[in-house]
């Protein structure tokens, strides 16, 4: 019996759901079914997700005692092999709605590092990929971006393989100009494949 394809979560941060990120996300999910066809696509903007309002219920039982749409998105940010996280740039951060989804996510930092309990323990080495655009091209534009996502990343115990940001994209459609961005995030969904189906003990070698 063969095992399953690896499970790849593409999370949309964008208030636009055909922005530049999106776009980019879309290019590196075309690489990334070069490999597996098991991929599902979640767009914030669809979701009612509150911010965290730290009651610090999950202290005790690691799980969030907020009750909306993010009850269906934890178990699927729990299960995924690669989790691909997508936003544009605002003010020096990521959009609201991903932010709210990253606050979420002291759930599971507390889990892992109040409660010493494993995120996932059948699934290890488990991979994330940051994808942003901004409109300006300051050398620093990225940089609270990518840090929040690491450390995103880092309470579902999952390590960032790759991150993919490019400044000067801000209207609709200005990414199609650049035809060697889209390349990129291709060849990053491709390339992935590697970084995901020879990991040691993943079950997909």
């Amino acid at each position: 019996m063969s095992a399953p394809l690896p499970y790849v979560l593409a999370i949309y941060g964008s208030p636009r759901r055909s922005g530049n990120s999106a776009t980019l996300l879309g290019e590196c999910l075309r690489g990334v079914a070069t490999w597996t066809n098991n991929v599902e696509k979640v767009f914030l903007r669809d979701l009612t997700i509150s911010p965290c309002l730290e009651i610090y219920a999950c202290a005790k039982t690691g799980r969030c005692a907020i009750r909306d749409d993010f009850d269906l998105l934890a178990p699927k940010l729990e299960q995924a092999d690669v989790v691909l996280l997508a936003s544009p740039i605002m003010f020096y951060a990521v959009s609201a709605h991903t932010k709210a989804l990253m606050d979420r996510c002291q759930s599971f930092w507390v889990k892992r590092y109040w409660l010493k309990e494993p995120i996932n323990p059948d699934k290890l080495h488990r991979k994330g990929v940051f994808i942003s655009v901004g409109a300006t091209r300051g050398k620093r534009l990225f940089d609270g971006a990518i840090l929040s996502a690491r450390y995103f990343f880092d309470a579902l115990d999952i390590e960032m393989a790759a991150t993919l940001c490019f400044g000067g994209l801000d209207a609709a459609g200005d990414v199609l100009q650049h035809p060697e961005y889209l390349q990129q995030a291709y060849d990053l969904g491709v390339s992935l494949r590697d970084v995901v189906m020879k990991r040691k003990g993943a079950g997909f070698d």
